[in-house]
């Protein structure tokens, strides 16, 4: 049985009492919750070791790190690495998107090796050495069957993206910049036909359904600037999503929903309350959002801008954005940097929502900093190292900072 099914059976799995132990929620809360579909537990029965964690309304707001390789860099050792960074400095998930190199093989270890939900986007892998006249429907619906079967969590599917995203998405300003959707609507054109993740959705359930693996339906059309934010062809697609998430949840399969992407601020309370409505209030996953555009080398921030506010009214899954966003293949210190923005964006909505003890740490921290306890400070700190590192450079040994001195107000 799916968590799906067991929720709806009445029955409390062992994994949503491990989930629950890290939320503000008991393990028979946290079941009423998905079987409602408003809260998942991402959790392949063939991902060994994996740790499980909830996602969903009322819980503590999580984040995902992206991975993966490009054609130009491919190396399994750094993307075991980001992992190993991502995890520490506090990613809820990961999702492994290699379009570089054995993407078999990479996926099979970031599995193997993470104790958090993975990821994937098959889609990426059907189209890998081919034209795209030479890739069936076979060869996209056989893809997303070999990512469930390897151990995946959660896998993207961009089961919205239709014939009638085409005309719709002609008067973009940014165009069409998901990977994804990208790829099927060129597929559309090329074949004249509808896209098969869309005409074989039962399909699709009954592979998820076989290793209760939790789809992530994916944003085809999410806009990539601010001027084609909730614009025609995206809520047309999230109007798919909520018809697509009833007849998950309807099979006993868990699903959430991902969104924008490049959004003002103005506009993000109104996208978050659009996908609850219209998908049953389904976990909603953000890519952000990107609160302006001329940010390139800053985009961890203005992500965390914009996904702060996303989380405090009601987004329940941040995935990060680093400072390479648009630029590059994110290096060791770009993923530090993002997950750092993204979970401080997190935590800073979660203490707004008023998620029982989430300032708890925050009153520890103003306690030592009352008292000047820097040892405590560092305790407290998100990133303790860096932390160290600014007082360090001070090379005073009195317990005022350099800012003001001897007239520091605390002391």
């Amino acid at each position: 049985m799916t968590q799906l099914e067991t929720a709806s059976a009445g029955k409390v799995s062992k994994e949503m009492r491990q989930a629950a132990k890290q939320e503000p929620v008991n393990a028979e809360q946290l079941r009423k919750l998905i079987k409602k579909g408003h809260a998942v537990i991402p959790a392949n029965s063939r991902h060994k070791g994996l740790k499980p964690i909830a996602i969903g309304r009322g819980l503590k707001t999580k984040i995902n790190a992206n991975l993966g390789t490009s054609p130009l860099k491919a190396s399994l050792k750094l993307e075991l690495k980001k992992m190993e960074v991502a995890i520490k400095f506090g990613a809820d998930t990961v999702m492994d998107l290699s379009i570089g190199g054995n993407v078999d093989a990479i996926r099979a270890e970031i599995i193997k090796k993470s104790t958090v939900p993975v990821g994937t986007v098959p889609l990426y892998q059907a189209f890998l050495g081919k034209e795209i006249s030479e890739v069936s429907g076979d060869d996209l619906l056989g893809s997303i069957e070999k990512h469930c079967k390897s151990g995946v969590d959660f896998v993207t599917v961009h089961c919205g993206v239709t014939k009638r995203a085409i005309p719709l998405s002609r008067s973009r300003l940014g165009g069409v910049v998901s990977r994804g959707g990208s790829l099927l609507l060129r597929w559309i054109a090329c074949n004249k036909k509808e896209s098969p993740l869309y005409t074989n959705y039962d399909y699709i359930l009954e592979m998820a359904k076989d290793l209760d693996v939790t789809l992530s339906l994916g944003d085809g059309m999410r806009p990539g600037c601010l001027k084609d934010a909730t614009d025609k062809v995206q809520l047309h697609e999230l109007r798919i999503l909520g018809k697509l998430a009833e007849r998950a949840r309807n099979a006993g399969i868990q699903v959430i929903i991902e969104g924008p992407g490049h959004v003002p601020l103005n506009q993000i309370e109104r996208n978050v309350r659009l996908q609850k409505k219209a998908c049953g209030g389904a976990p909603f996953y953000v890519l952000g959002p990107l609160v302006t555009d001329i940010a390139p080398g800053y985009d961890h921030i203005t992500s965390a801008i914009g996904g702060a506010l996303a989380a405090f009214h009601g987004a329940d899954f941040l995935c990060y954005v680093t400072p390479s966003e648009h630029l590059s293949l994110p290096d060791l210190n770009d993923v530090k940097e993002g997950v750092i923005a993204s979970k401080i964006a997190a935590h800073a909505a979660d203490i707004a929502k008023g998620i029982p003890h989430a300032r708890d740490q925050d009153d520890r921290m103003s306690a030592c900093r009352r008292n000047l306890d820097w040892k405590g400070m560092f305790g407290e700190c998100i990133d303790a190292d860096k932390a160290r590192a600014y007082r360090k450079r001070s090379k005073i040994k009195s317990k005022e900072c350099t800012m003001c001195g001897k007239l520091c107000a605390l002391k």
